[in-house]
């Protein structure tokens, strides 16, 4: 028998709350970003990051709508992430509904490893993923997460950068195995708003992955706890015949180093 995906959620949700680590002694300094591009370094500024102490872990909880194929009418549901920056932990759990059926999606990054669940109706799995590859993929979902979530993260050693001009800059992230890459694209006043690489793969109807140049236009920007995040934005596969926008979401809740 399949286990609940929710249940199994939850209970990976609080091992991982075991693993944020103690609150830091001080916030986070202009100085402390200095070494990163200028790009950056605004957008630390315009985020809240500096003067307030690194993120240690996020918990969002928003509405989404994701599309297999372009065309197709998207499944709507509510869906919740929870990033620990270090140790590296991303847990992203969805539930809708296809065709009448229950639809449960759980996927866990840890480490250095990635698995995928997609289970209907709690009786047969559609995706049951766990290798190398979806690991690479996570990886750059994971920068993507820490750029727009937790950008206090980005002075870190595992980060390399180069500043393509003033509005764009080359961002690479290395954990373990797995470097990826991604293009941040800021506006005139220094926010971010959209994240482009060409490191992340497409789940292919054979079960095998594609890879695809992947970007997530983000904009309506709120403040939490002193902290200005997007809340709206779109997951797009950029296909050779055209941009397919596979994933929207609305932001509700947000709460940095606890649970939303």
């Amino acid at each position: 028998m399949f286990v609940n995906l929710a249940a199994e959620y939850a209970k990976r949700l609080r091992a991982a709350m075991q693993q944020v680590p103690p609150a830091p002694g001080a916030p986070l300094s202009a100085a402390d970003a200095a070494a990163l591009p200028a790009a950056v370094q605004r957008h630390l500024h315009r985020s809240g990051a500096i003067g307030q102490p690194p993120v240690r872990s996020v918990h969002i909880v928003y509405d989404a709508v994701m599309s297999r194929q372009p065309g197709q009418r998207g499944l709507p549901g509510r869906a919740e992430q929870f990033n620990v920056v270090q140790p590296v932990r991303r847990l992203f759990f969805m539930a809708s509904r296809m065709a009448g059926l229950p639809v449960a999606v759980l996927h866990d990054y840890a480490g250095t490893e990635a698995s995928m669940q997609v289970r209907v109706a709690r009786l047969f799995n559609v995706a049951d993923q766990h290798d190398a590859e979806l690991a690479r993929v996570e990886t750059v979902t994971l920068l993507n997460d820490l750029c727009f979530w937790a950008p206090s993260s980005l002075v870190g050693p595992q980060f390399r950068w180069r500043e393509v001009d003033a509005r764009h800059v080359e961002a690479t992230l290395t954990n373990g195995p797995h470097t990826v890459r991604a293009t941040l694209v800021f506006d005139a006043d220094g926010d971010l708003v959209d994240f482009v690489s060409d490191d992340r793969a497409q789940s292919q109807r054979d079960g095998t992955l594609k890879r695809l140049r992947w970007s997530t236009p983000m904009r309506e920007r709120r403040e939490f706890a002193g902290r200005r995040v997007p809340t709206q934005g779109e997951a797009i596969w950029h296909q050779p015949e055209g941009p397919f926008v596979y994933g929207r979401f609305t932001v509700h809740r947000i709460r940095f180093d606890g649970f939303a």
